[in-house]
């Protein structure tokens, strides 16, 4: 199938001003150890996938300018399908729920932002 028949489906969340601030505090934690432009050096490849593409590292490196704030998206992502089959999702109504996270990970990533290699994580204690 080709690509630009695939897309990722996913569980969308609501951004409160709560994540939002709590994503700032994230951004800001890390900008000593960040750098505007980066390469494929940066991320993390597998025998299986050797090389990055280009369209990962251009979105890493203007993720903060253009996907923080208002702009973010908090989403989990669930998979890939056709786009017939995500199409035919969108029709279906869900209700909307709540939930919190069980914890938090922090991952090097590879290409199209996949979680590669955990670098650290954290569980709740409930």
């Amino acid at each position: 199938m080709p690509w630009k028949e695939i897309g990722l489906a996913g569980i969308v969340i609501e951004p409160s001003d709560d994540l939002i601030g709590f994503q700032q505090k994230l951004i800001d934690a890390v900008a000593p150890f960040t750098e505007s432009t980066g390469t494929a050096a940066a991320f993390v490849t597998t025998t299986e996938d050797p090389e990055i593409n280009q369209p990962t590292i251009d979105y890493v490196a203007a993720y903060v300018p253009n996907g923080t704030g208002r702009n973010f998206n908090p989403h989990v992502t669930v998979g890939i399908a056709s786009q017939a089959y995500l199409n035919k999702m969108l029709e279906e109504r869900f209700a909307a729920f709540a939930f919190s996270p069980a914890g938090v990970a922090v991952y090097h990533l590879g290409n199209m932002g996949t979680a590669r290699k955990k670098l650290s994580s954290w569980e709740s204690e409930a």
